[in-house]
């Protein structure tokens, strides 16, 4: 029986995501592919830090990979762009998710978080399609009021490989069940540090939003019931980028 695109895209998105990241569907027992600086070996004497920026930021989400990570920072990273365009596998129906770009210029809102050897190993393979890069502590900046810790020792984000930077498309669309994600993960983080406009932040500082936006959200006359943040999330969106609001198709 031919597959919906919900239960595509759960199947994806529980494998893979942002950054947070949101990574395309891939083989997740595959060993990343070798590419100069694409993964390189973290030092095993300093503690290790993942900056997710996507699907990474929202709880749930990351703790699938990382169950037993240290709690997510908020932090503002210098030297990178969020933005759509990570496609996901081109095998029948697909997606595209979000991804960065080395930019000394970019800025944007995120997570940090610490892990151990083996969950960064785990993050690699759910993030396959990426490079590992390292980030200079100096280039990440914490957020809360009063931090519980201090970063030290080496940060990680996952950037996307140039030769696979694409923007959405009408086979590749943006589509609402991970921006659910990606945003529900900004609001955890606006909320539970009282960070007015951080979550209005992760969109403002996301490029290549696209016309090419479908809601795949079951029930979506009834959101809230899929998506229990449906209406603050509706609401962000349709404030910040009401071009785009207006415009996004029923699946």
């Amino acid at each position: 029986m031919r597959r919906t695109l919900q239960q595509l895209l759960t199947v994806s998105l529980a494998a893979a995501t942002f950054g947070g990241c949101a990574a395309p569907a891939q083989q997740h027992d595959a060993a990343p592919a070798a590419e100069p600086d694409c993964h390189a070996p973290p030092d095993g004497d300093q503690p290790q830090y993942i900056v997710g920026y996507g699907s990474l930021m929202q709880d749930e989400s990351r703790k699938r990979t990382s169950p037993q990570a240290g709690p997510a920072h908020p932090v503002e990273v210098q030297g990178f762009r969020r933005r759509w365009i990570a496609r996901g596998d081109p095998v029948s129906l697909s997606t595209t998710f979000l991804g960065v770009s080395s930019d000394p210029a970019g800025q944007l809102n995120a997570v940090a978080y610490r892990v151990d050897a083996s969950e960064l190993a785990a993050t690699d393979r759910r993030e396959a399609s990426y490079c590992r890069r390292s980030v200079p502590l100096a280039n990440l900046r914490m957020l809360e009021a009063a931090p519980a810790e201090v970063l030290a020792g080496q940060a990680w984000i996952y950037v996307n490989k140039q030769e696979a930077i694409a923007t959405p498309s009408a086979a590749y669309p943006i589509v609402q069940s991970y921006v659910d994600i990606f945003v529900s993960g900004c609001l955890e983080q606006e909320q539970r540090f009282q960070l007015e406009g951080f979550a209005e932040r992760c969109l403002a500082t996301t490029g290549d939003w696209s016309a090419h936006w479908v809601n795949d959200r079951p029930y979506p006359r009834r959101a809230f019931i899929a998506q229990p943040r449906a209406r603050q999330i509706d609401a962000l969106i349709a404030r910040r980028l009401p071009g785009y609001f207006s415009r996004i198709q029923i699946e």
